[in-house]
């Protein structure tokens, strides 16, 4: 997986969980995984396809994200509500959205399916020729994940093969 590709994605969970919870945020651990993703509490699935294509899960422990959906609400909200919910979806929408616009603007093309919450305990297994990375913010709200599979398109491939040659 290249740099240029996860960078746009560091960069706006930088600034959306900066600003969005209005404290700072420190990028924790950063690793590789090739084995299937387990859910830590409520996650947030979205699906690229296009030039570049793969997955990112947006993960929150339950109690994080109960924080988290108070913070922007602006009052606590109980761990049952349906708000918990759409707030990892609407963060993992906000902060994929600003890394497209980062990639779309750098001329790769894009489909970026809605965020459905990721209910199943395993998510899916990165391929034999991808692996995922595993990135955790810190913020004082807690730790917020995102597990990222991203590979070129075989089209991207063949298109900067031939550049290249």
């Amino acid at each position: 997986m290249k740099m240029e590709l996860i960078q746009p994605f560091i960069n706006a969970a930088d600034a959306v969980l900066s600003q969005g919870l209005r404290s700072p945020m420190i990028i924790g651990n950063l690793s590789m995984e090739e084995e299937a993703y387990r859910r830590k509490g409520i996650a947030a699935l979205v699906w690229l396809t296009g030039d570049v294509e793969g997955r990112i899960i947006f993960d929150l422990d339950p109690a994080t994200a109960v924080r988290v959906a108070s913070q922007f609400a602006g009052a606590e909200v109980p761990e049952s509500d349906s708000l918990v919910k759409e707030t990892v979806c609407e963060l993992a929408n906000q902060v994929i959205g600003n890394a497209i616009t980062t990639l779309n603007d750098q001329g790769f093309h894009f489909r970026v399916h809605p965020p459905v919450v990721h209910t199943s305990e395993r998510g899916s297994e990165a391929s034999e020729d991808t692996e995922a990375m595993v990135l955790s913010f810190e913020t004082q709200s807690g730790t917020v994940y995102m597990n990222i599979v991203l590979r070129y398109s075989r089209q991207q491939r063949e298109k900067e093969t031939a550049a290249s040659a």
